[in-house]
């Protein structure tokens, strides 16, 4: 399968300075990058470093999803944030294991070899509030192996799947929606663990209170969903 690895950017020149040049590039057949009209310089950089750069007219993730498999003719997708909470080491595992057969594959926080941002806090309130939504959906939905990481951002997807799906999520209940999606689809879903680093520089794109009311709201609407 043709591997497309996609950048997801919104002003995160600091992440990409650090890890475009660290990009394992011969285990893929491109780079992109989606960016949502970044003012810091991140798509002038991109294009300097060769890396196409498609353009996101409408806000939100779930959308940069879209975008970016509507842009390219990859069989293969990994979507990677350069903001140091992901491990560009996995790209490579994440694509050997759609090869192998995945229709999706997650890389987990929260399998025995992962870690957490939030391990060392004392109230790792984000950890709790992603495993408890992780939970209620593998107790609905999920029929097969327990899923530990229903939320990550940091995944590939084979373009067959993705257009099964066809994920409508604008913002950042779009890996959820996959998930849960691929469940209801019988789709084959692998987890890989992951490492989770530190946010370079810059604050997050989500506020937590505002994003988690996002995702009770939809948790909702998949349940009167028949599919």
């Amino acid at each position: 399968m043709k591997r497309t690895l996609v950048l997801l950017t919104l002003n995160e020149i600091d992440g990409c300075r650090h890890f475009v040049p660290k990009l394992p590039k011969d285990s893929v057949n491109e780079i992109i990058a989606v960016d949502a009209n970044s003012t810091d310089g991140t798509r002038e950089y991109l294009e300097s470093e060769g890396i196409r750069v498609l353009s996101q007219d409408k806000r939100g993730r779930g959308e940069a999803f879209r975008v970016a498999v509507r842009g390219s003719d990859g069989e293969a997708f990994v979507f990677f944030s350069p903001d140091g909470n992901e491990d560009e080491a996995d790209i490579p595992k994440l694509f050997a294991t759609l090869d192998a057969g995945a229709d999706m594959v997650i890389a987990s926080r929260f399998l025995p070899a992962s870690k957490n941002e939030e391990d060392d806090v004392a109230l790792p309130l984000r950890k709790w509030t992603n495993q408890a939504f992780t939970f209620l959906a593998n107790t609905i939905w999920n029929r097969g192996k327990y899923v530990t990481d229903t939320i990550n951002g940091y995944r590939g997807i084979t373009r067959q799947a993705f257009e099964r799906l066809a994920p409508q999520s604008m913002g950042y209940t779009i890996e959820y929606e996959l998930t849960i999606r691929s469940w209801k689809n019988r789709l084959k879903i692998v987890e890989i663990p992951t490492i989770e680093g530190q946010r370079l520089a810059g604050e997050t794109k989500g506020p937590s209170f505002q994003v988690g009311l996002t995702f009770v709201r939809f948790f909702l609407s998949e349940l009167v969903r028949s599919n």
